[in-house]
Formats: structure tokens, C-alpha cells, sequence
């Protein structure tokens, strides 16, 4: 029997976002608890939220949002590969101790420990890196981290390096109690018009078919 394990963080007020983005906060205008007949809310948040998918226009201009990506890049074969590395230093291909058998590839790093608590010196990708998983027919990267590249990388080469290729990003995933392996990869994000992210509720199915790209 599959199973299906949870790599999404809590979304509260309580989750740390980017510094100056926008936290997520949640107003009630009715509420059964008050006696209102049914309970309605909204909310306001960043569109970068928890574990969320990038799309083309937050980091290359005049490219598509969210809505327009194709939903295949984020369901199917995954391979979750962890790494140990001191902190802020991006992944290389050296790193890899296992050959890519799918074409999603999440990296767990481990340094990002608590989604409540913004570090900015978390592992990110490396540009060679990209190019190596790109070159291996992968069409998804993604990190337990809040951003590919690194907190102070306003260039940001790993996105670029994902742009030149047309692949897809998956950040701020919580892999904490995952082991290395093949799963399959569902995340999915919302059909935003013109949003340049999505969060998403992503999970691993504890099944795949590797090589299966």
C-alpha cells in the first residue's frame, strides 16, 4: 500500500516569510463559534508561502505566471537526495552521491530546521548543479530551504540557470522525516492569474517508477 507523507510546513501567522514580505494572516467575518450561521474568512499572505512553486516571471522578465505552467512539471517520479554541507554553501554536482533516477529532484539539506524561524544561512543550488540535473533529463529542482539560491544572491544563478532550461521550482518543503529515495511527487499550484508563485500542499507518494523520463 502507498503512502502519502506530508513535506509541507503549517501555514499560520506563526511561519516565517522572506524579510519584508507578507506573513500570513487570516480574518474571520463570520463565525459559527459566535453564532453566525456559517464561517467565512480571508486571507493575506505571500504568494511565496511555506512550500511553493515558482513561476518564470518572479526571475526572468516578460515570461509567464503560475497559472499558465504546465501542471506535469509537479506530479511524477521524484527522488529525494540529501546532502551534508557546512551552512550557505551551495550544492555541486560533487555533492551527489547517487546517480538521478527521475526527473523531480529534492535536496535535503537540513539547513533550514524550523519553518517558524527565518536563517539566512541555508544551502542553496549551485548553477552547475542545475546544468548537471538539466543534462540528466530532470525537469523539477526543489529545497527544504526557502530559495534555491542563496539569501544574499541577488543575481540568483540557480533560477537563471533553471530559466534557461525551462524546468520548475519547488522551495520551502519540509523533509525532515524523509529518507533518501524514489517517490512520487505531487504539488500542484494554484491557478493564480499573473502570479509569479504558488503555495502548494505538497506531498510524496511512497511509490514511483524511476527512469520512467
Amino acid at each position: 500500500m502507498s503512502e502519502l507523507i506530508d513535506i509541507s510546513p503549517l501555514v499560520s501567522s506563526e511561519l516565517a516569510v522572506w524579510p519584508g514580505d507578507v506573513p500570513f494572516s487570516r480574518k474571520v467575518s463570520l463565525d459559527v463559534e459566535e453564532a453566525d450561521n456559517i464561517t467565512l474568512s480571508s486571507i493575506e499572505a505571500t504568494v511565496h508561502l511555506g512550500a511553493h512553486t515558482d513561476a518564470p516571471n518572479h526571475y526572468t522578465k516578460g515570461h509567464i505566471g503560475i497559472a499558465a505552467r504546465d501542471l506535469n512539471y509537479y506530479y511524477g517520479p521524484c527522488q529525494v537526495v540529501e546532502v551534508d554541507l557546512p551552512r550557505g554553501e551551495r550544492i555541486l554536482p560533487s555533492h551527489m552521491q547517487d546517480p538521478v533516477v527521475a526527473p523531480r529532484v529534492l535536496f535535503k539539506t537540513k539547513s533550514y530546521p524550523d519553518p517558524n524561524v527565518f536563517n539566512d544561512d541555508f544551502n542553496a543550488l549551485s548553477a552547475e548543479l542545475v546544468e548537471f540535473l538539466h543534462a540528466g533529463g530532470v525537469r523539477l529542482v526543489g529545497i527544504d530551504t526557502p530559495s534555491i539560491d542563496l539569501s544574499a544572491d541577488k543575481v540568483l544563478e540557480s533560477h537563471q540557470a533553471v530559466a534557461s532550461h525551462d524546468m520548475a521550482i519547488l522551495e520551502g518543503i519540509v523533509l525532515n522525516e524523509v529518507d533518501a529515495g524514489c517517490y512520487t511527487l505531487i504539488a500542484l499550484p494554484l491557478k493564480l492569474a499573473g502570479a509569479d508563485a504558488s503555495p502548494v500542499r505538497a506531498v510524496l507518494v511512497t511509490s514511483c517508477e524511476p527512469k520512467s523520463y
